[in-house]
């Protein structure tokens, strides 16, 4: 693998945490929104991983954003029976986001962006050194 295909490695897995952790940022920035109708409430979403392969379709070449999916959990319905947007019953929805998975996802993104950007570094590093053996 050439040096300068970490860079595009690298740079596809930072664009995939980026996308992670703006969607966990929406989820927890809606954690506590209040909705009258099942319909309208929101749902915690989770962005979906593919590996990109090269020309050839052996060798891995980075990170693919397929897409943003809802969860599937059950919304959470609490008895406010004097809260405005209470339905008929008195109940409330509101989102199926689960601060401390979002905080835990939160975590490992930034933990998963830190490392590339290191690789990035490190690569960089290789090749200025490399480029100084000529001098």
């Amino acid at each position: 693998m050439s040096l300068f295909k970490v860079f595009d490695i690298s740079g596809s897995a930072l664009h995939a945490q980026t996308v992670r952790l703006n969607t966990t940022a929406s989820n927890m920035a809606n954690a506590d929104s209040i909705s009258s109708s099942t319909a309208n409430t929101y749902r915690a979403r989770q962005p979906i991983f593919a590996t990109q392969l090269d020309d050839a379709g052996n060798e891995s070449a980075g990170v693919d954003v397929l897409s943003i999916v809802e969860s599937q959990s059950p919304l959470r319905r609490e008895y406010r029976p004097d809260h405005p947007m209470a339905d008929k019953s008195g109940y409330v929805n509101l989102p199926n986001v689960n601060p401390v998975e979002e905080m835990a996802n939160m975590i490992s993104a930034s933990r998963s962006y830190q490392s590339n950007v290191e690789v990035l570094n490190t690569s960089k590093q290789m090749l200025m050194r490399t480029l100084a053996l000529g001098e």
